[in-house]
């Protein structure tokens, strides 16, 4: 969407306060030895005392109110019982909802407790990445320029990006137009930032593969051999500097 109005800009603050809250105490409770489905309760929870909704569950019936994704599975991960979080994982909690018709989309990829190096620099890189990439976020700028950004970091760090993976349109539904932000550079994908467009950021930085592949319970998306790292928020894009709504 392009917000234009007090309400606009207003209401995507609201549901991207009550997203940014949600991850962030998810984060904060994401400890060994606590299912996935447990910290989806507390999303749950917390959306209904927010007045909001969830919306891979409204908008997809997705069998949770969070996406939890761990290790090798790297997005749209199905909370569960005995889904159980170990020392040293590498967790991705995705959060996206709505409330009073406006919505908002954050996530991000942690390590719980002393993991692996790699781990954690992959979870480092993507947030450098969103970083550097939110400076080209602004209007008037090409699109492919945030792409190309987030492919840049990733290989100076030896790393590459995931490219089946992308940001989005997002505001008045949960997937709108724009429908791709790439994190790499592709010529055609030019499109002009507008004044007062929202999008949904979100590098995805990968150890070696650069696709997923969906699992057999038609929700999760996987990797063979490697681990991928995910920041996300969503932004409105003004002549002023972007405003992140979910922080």
């Amino acid at each position: 969407m392009v917000a234009k109005t007090k309400k606009d800009f207003d209401g995507l603050k609201a549901i991207g306060k009550i997203c940014g809250e949600i991850r962030d105490e998810l984060v904060h409770s994401a400890k060994p030895g606590i299912s996935t489905k447990e910290l989806d309760e507390i999303a749950r929870e917390t959306f209904e005392k927010a007045g909001a909704q969830s919306a891979p569950k409204g908008e997809y019936d997705f069998p949770g109110y969070t996406c939890i994704s761990i290790n090798k599975e790297i997005a749209h991960g199905i909370p569960k019982r005995k889904r159980i979080i170990q020392e040293g994982d590498i967790v991705n909690i995705d959060v996206s909802g709505s409330k009073n018709g406006y919505f908002a989309d954050t996530g991000i990829s942690f390590v719980v407790g002393k993991g692996e190096t790699t781990l954690q620099k992959i979870c480092d890189v993507s947030k450098e990445a969103f970083d550097i990439g939110l400076k080209k976020a602004k209007p008037g700028s090409k699109k492919n320029a945030l792409g190309k950004a987030v492919h840049n970091v990733a290989k100076r760090y030896g790393l590459t990006v995931i490219k089946n993976l992308t940001g989005h349109g997002v505001g008045r539904s949960i997937h709108e137009e724009p429908k791709h932000i790439f994190n790499y550079y592709t010529r055609w994908d030019d499109e002009i930032l507008k004044d007062g467009m929202v999008i949904a950021f979100e590098p995805f930085i990968s150890t070696s593969e650069e696709e997923v592949f969906q699992s057999e319970d038609g929700w999760t998306f996987l990797t063979d051999e490697s681990f991928v790292a995910q920041y996300e928020h969503t932004i409105i894009l003004t002549n002023e500097g972007p405003i992140i709504t979910t922080v």
